[in-house]
């Protein structure tokens, strides 16, 4: 299918009454949950999951991919305003953007976050019309053992390139695989590590997992913290939104930059958002001529990370839809969200489903220019939420978090594994244990088994079967480089002490 025709049949499945009405409702909550801190989109994603049941599949999914990408608009909002990250995406927004509230600019920044996140979601959007159902083809000549060499390379990514340490992201990586088991062996029938409990035969709720780990244990981290005054509130009026021609000029070059950056590592398995946003200011301040400014009000540095990690979030769709291989957690529970509704992201997706993708590439253009057209007049009303008490605020979300977890089965079990999953996230994030690779390992997991037991199979149980085939070899080789590169400098920090005791007798 050529382009004119899929999007064509784009227009016909999306601009719809529910279509339109469900991305509406998912980028509103998406805005509204990226300005308010300490709850993020994975857990809104994982709140709304359950309501989808109830919808058809290219509905639930538009309003899902809404609130994903809609948060990044609105993350920006409480960094620029409050010095306070609404999502960890938006952590380094808040070093440039915070100094311009202090100056007086926060209009301005609030006016070019949302200009900057526009375009880096539109460039990722071609992007994504362009080469995900090319990808798709490419995938088609994929065996079992390119399948478990590229879910393993993903499973490597997603720890070696998670914030903090690697080591602790492998960990982290595991713990979910090992999850991943509990209950019925799809192939030998054999319960596994259900000890005695009947409610994990059928395997731990991914619901419950996802909410407990990001919603409840965020929750639990953020409620401790001291409420901010409302005086603290800065009162941004529509006509100092208005950037100057310098301000402009200053913009374009950091926004392109930005959004080739997020693009490149938004396809990659495990990256992320929050590394691509990194990554552009990184990039920003080395290629600046004046790299002092930035950390007091250099609006590059609030531009280029803007149009990065919304340019991820759009191309993490890319690998998700062609390979099966989630490009970050949120993009993990979107992956089940489809399963669940008999959905397999995989290469025949763009053949057999090509009214699901063109739909949703569609449905990506009408969510941003919504979120273009909302964002500014909203601002006022967004700022004014970030006043709502957390004696009022956390209580609200956990109830809804059980209401959602208990209306997926009707079992009281799984709001004790929503409660259970929270201690645990609350103790991951204490000893900084990224929860982000768990819930990876755990969405892969089974995947993974799958194709490794299969690609066996037909080798009659030769090993080398994943190194004969060359994309297969090709992708063990960069998941041992990417162990090597966790591993090497590991060592090197444990010899140093050694070496310099020496020098010193």
């Amino acid at each position: 299918m050529d382009l004119v025709s899929g999007l064509s049949l784009g227009v016909q499945t999306a601009v719809t009454f529910d279509g339109l009405l469900f991305c509406f409702v998912g980028v509103s909550i998406g805005m509204f949950i990226g300005v308010l801190p300490g709850i993020g989109p994975l857990a809104a994603v994982a709140m709304v999951l359950p309501i989808t049941y109830h919808l058809e599949p290219l509905s639930a999914l538009i309003m899902l991919a809404g609130i994903f990408y809609g948060a990044q608009y609105g993350g920006s909002t409480a960094s620029i305003l409050l010095n306070l990250p609404g999502t960890s995406t938006t952590a380094v927004t808040a070093l440039d953007g915070y100094p311009m509230t202090r100056q007086g600019r926060a209009g301005v920044a609030l006016f070019i976050t949302t200009i900057t996140s526009f375009a880096g979601g539109c460039f990722a959007i071609v992007l994504l019309m362009s080469f995900a159902p090319a990808l798709g083809r490419m995938a088609l000549e994929f065996s079992s053992a390119e399948y478990f060499s590229i879910m393993l390379l993903g499973l490597v990514a997603a720890a070696t390139m998670a914030i903090g340490s690697p080591l602790k992201g492998m960990v982290s990586v595991t713990a979910g695989l090992l999850l991943a088991m509990v209950g019925i062996d799809s192939t030998s029938g054999d319960v596994r590590y259900t000890f005695g409990i009947l409610e994990l035969q059928d395997g731990l709720n991914l619901v419950a997992m996802a909410m407990g780990l990001f919603g409840v244990a965020e929750i639990l981290k953020n409620a401790g913290l001291p409420e901010r005054a409302a005086k603290d509130i800065a009162k941004v009026r529509v006509r100092d939104l208005l950037p100057t021609r310098a301000d402009m000029a200053l913009t374009w070059k950091p926004t392109l930059r930005g959004s080739v950056i997020g693009s490149f590592i938004g396809v990659l398995p495990g990256a992320g958002p929050t590394l691509a946003a990194f990554l552009a200011y990184a990039v920003e301040k080395r290629v600046s001529k004046t790299p002092e400014r930035f950390g007091h009000g250099a609006i590059e540095g609030i531009s280029s990370p803007e149009a990065a990690n919304n340019a991820s979030t759009q191309a993490a769709f890319i690998p998700t839809l062609a390979l099966g291989i989630p490009g970050d957690a949120t993009m993990a529970v979107l992956m089940g969200a489809m399963m669940i509704h008999g959905i397999v992201p995989r290469p025949e997706f763009f053949t057999t489903n090509a009214d699901l993708f063109w739909g949703l590439v569609v449905s990506f253009w009408i969510g941003n220019l919504m979120l273009l057209v909302l964002n500014i007049p909203l601002i006022g009303l967004w700022v004014r939420m970030l006043t709502i008490p957390k004696r009022i605020l956390f209580p609200a979300v956990i109830f809804f978090i059980c209401v959602g977890v208990y209306s997926v089965n009707n079992n009281p079990f799984d709001v004790l594994m929503v409660m259970v999953f929270g201690v645990i996230g609350y103790f991951m994030n204490l000893y900084q244990y990224p929860t982000a690779p768990l819930l990876m390992g755990f969405i892969l997991g089974p995947l993974i088994e799958q194709h490794f037991r299969r690609a066996l199979l037909f080798s009659r149980g030769d090993l080398t079967t994943f190194v004969d085939r060359p994309i297969s070899a090709a992708f063990l080789a960069v998941t041992a480089l990417l162990l090597i590169s966790l591993v090497v400098p590991a060592l090197r920090k444990r010899r140093e002490p050694v070496g310099s005791a020496s020098e010193a007798e």
